[in-house]
């Protein structure tokens, strides 16, 4: 082994030693994150040309999903959910994929923090309705206009 996952065993170790206290938050009150690195079982973590090929092959098939997931964005299909999905499967192997991932379930967390302050849903309550008697306007005027003429009574 090297020394880096060394290093890892021991920030494991005290994060095991965090949660087998109780509520899985470590001593400074702040949740325990997960150690950043490989999640590669130790024996490919042992041998460099088997740990490379398995990153290789994580990286091969969350790129597929990734890819698969920004077809989705045009087509039907929860495109964002496989997008993150994909990073998911990368941040099992890359730093930077579960930096990514830390970063983007912080601005969600945040997100949903300020939609739940009852001014911001105040605001968009007003919004949604006024958005709908616009709409129901429109509707009412083209319906006054020209009519409703049923799809198997279109003359051609």
């Amino acid at each position: 082994m090297n020394a880096e996952s060394d290093e890892r065993g021991v920030a494991a170790a005290t994060v095991a030693a965090g949660s087998a206290a109780g509520d899985g938050r470590a001593g400074d009150g702040h949740a325990a994150q997960r150690e950043l690195g490989s999640r590669a079982p130790g024996f490919i973590r042992a041998s460099k040309v088997l740990h490379v090929s398995w990153q290789v092959g994580i990286f091969v098939v969350g790129l597929a999903v990734v890819g698969a997931g920004i077809v989705m964005l045009p087509l039907p299909g929860p495109g964002w959910l496989v997008i993150f999905g994909g990073m998911a499967i990368w941040a099992t192997e890359f730093v930077w994929a579960q930096l990514v991932l830390r970063w983007t379930r912080r601005k969600v967390t945040e997100a949903a923090q300020r939609a739940l302050d009852p001014k911001v849903r105040r605001r968009n309550i007003v919004l949604t309705v006024v958005g709908l008697v616009i709409i129901a306007v429109l509707v009412g005027i083209y319906v006054w206009k020209f009519g409703i003429v049923m799809p198997w009574k279109i003359e051609q």
